[in-house]
């Protein structure tokens, strides 16, 4: 496995060729995340070279948070995603060996979703966050001939922020939703919330800048982060939000730029930040000078009217929240249509980088978009509310009548998720629990996959299909 021939392959001094050999075999799976690497004078050996080349490299994957370096014990792979500082780089190749990269549990729940498929058997996907089919609406494009679509097609590309009847209803919705005034000129449409954090890290941050999350959050899972060289570092909760003390800790540590938040229905928790917190948040990034970037993918889903699930945006005064909307949870992933609210100044520069980057958004599913808002969400929401209630119950149900004392969770006020903990010590007892699961085709997300621990489980319940458990 290590060899100087393996080590001559890569450009560069020693040392970079010996960083790039250690992430290439991360990168392949031939290291694995835990995994002890030789000892320094070992490793000097074996590559023939001399061992302080070794320890300058060592050291420089670990500042990374690449590798951890453990007293006593010797160098292992990070087991973590938080603060790793990756460099920016586009890689046009495939691991000879793909199928490494993904962990055991994951490779078995393709497997078990490929022979549901196969034998048109049941499946009780709880890991799936999407919307189920049965719950998405039935939209309509507004009559026109295919040459009308065309030469919609054709001035859609020099509409940089979006269609400007969709913006008056997204703007009409902020209004009906929040009771909030949103200027037309301060909406970016995009495909979606990846869309808009992807352009918020190429044209907000750059390599090196690090950002706080929510720990656990589903933040940790997107790989734009990374691509772009940025340092995620997890921020700790409790039922009210991301804790203040931690928040202020974590930026004199690493001094944040920014910080990515999901406040309400928050994935994977389920958790709603108070008033209260909002307040605190926005007060102490005012302060520090940190922005904050509000992803809201389910505040309609409330199943109380009594849950606080107005937006940070809503009480920012000092323009300091960039909110981002979209409709992916409402009207299914397929039809990739969200929306940027924030200072216009800010908006044109996102709308510049993307023009650069892909000329602009179709008209297609902004014209879906905008028959939903314009007919459909009052109605559909309501519904959507009423189902997936239905379903949280049914699964609580089940979760206190086969494993009363096993599994422990709070009950989410609406959203899509329930947040739980298996009783177990370890990963042996862990997977086994979760492979019996996967014998009765009941698939879940681990929290490890949102930065969390194990015997952490998110349960997606729309998908829930009954007396399964």
């Amino acid at each position: 496995m290590w060899t100087q021939q393996q080590l001559n392959q890569f450009d560069g001094v020693l040392f970079k060729k010996l960083i790039a050999l250690i992430e290439k075999h991360i990168e392949q799976g031939l290291l694995i995340p835990d995994e002890k690497l030789p000892a320094e004078r070992e490793l000097a050996k074996k590559l023939q070279i001399n061992r302080s080349t070794v320890v300058h490299a060592l050291d420089q994957l670990t500042e990374r948070g690449i590798l951890v370096r453990k007293r006593g014990s010797g160098t292992f792979v990070n087991a973590k995603k938080w603060g790793l500082q990756v460099y920016p780089t586009i890689n046009w190749h495939l691991p000879t060996n793909f199928n490494k990269t993904y962990s055991v549990y994951q490779q078995k729940t393709q497997q078990r979703k490929d022979q549901a498929i196969a034998k048109q058997q049941p499946l009780c996907d709880l890991a799936n966050g999407d919307l189920p089919v049965s719950l998405m609406p039935k939209l309509t494009l507004p009559e026109m001939t295919s040459q009308e679509l065309v030469y919609q097609e054709k001035n859609s590309d020099m509409l940089q922020t979006g269609l400007p009847s969709l913006k008056s209803h997204i703007a009409n919705y902020m209004q009906q939703q929040f009771n909030m005034s949103v200027s037309q000129d301060e909406i970016l449409i995009t495909s979606g919330t990846q869309q808009a954090l992807f352009l918020i890290t190429q044209g907000l941050l750059k390599p090196g800048d690090a950002i706080g999350v929510e720990a656990p959050s589903y933040f940790y899972s997107l790989p734009l982060f990374q691509a772009a060289g940025v340092r995620i570092y997890g921020i700790k909760m409790d039922h009210e939000g991301i804790v203040i003390d931690d928040l202020q800790k974590t930026h004199d540590t690493f001094h944040l730029k920014w910080i990515f938040l999901n406040p309400v229905f928050q994935n994977p928790t389920g958790t709603v930040m108070s008033e209260r917190r909002k307040q605190a948040v926005l007060s102490f990034c005012y302060q520090a000078c940190i922005g904050i970037v509000e992803d809201d993918a389910y505040s309609a889903l409330y199943f109380d009217s009594q849950v606080n699930y107005h937006p940070i945006k809503k009480v920012d005064n000092h323009n300091q929240v960039i909110y981002l909307g979209s409709l992916s949870k409402y009207i299914g992933k397929s039809i990739r249509i969200g929306w940027m609210v924030a200072p216009t100044k800010i908006i044109q520069r996102l709308a510049e980088i993307r023009q650069h980057i892909d000329s602009g958004l179709s008209i297609l599913p902004q014209l879906l978009a905008e028959d939903y808002l314009q007919h459909h969400y009052q109605y559909h929401q309501d519904v959507l509310r009423h189902q997936l209630k239905i379903k949280r119950d049914q699964l609580i149900e089940q979760l206190n009548a086969h494993y009363p004392s096993q599994i422990t969770y709070c009950v989410p006020q609406g959203g899509f998720h329930l947040y739980a903990h298996l009783n177990v010590k370890n990963n042996k007892q862990f997977d086994e629990f979760l492979n019996i699961w996967l014998a009765k085709s009941i698939l879940v997300a681990k929290g490890e996959n949102f930065g969390d621990s194990i015997g952490n489980i998110r349960l997606s319940y729309g998908h829930f299909l009954g007396n399964l458990l």
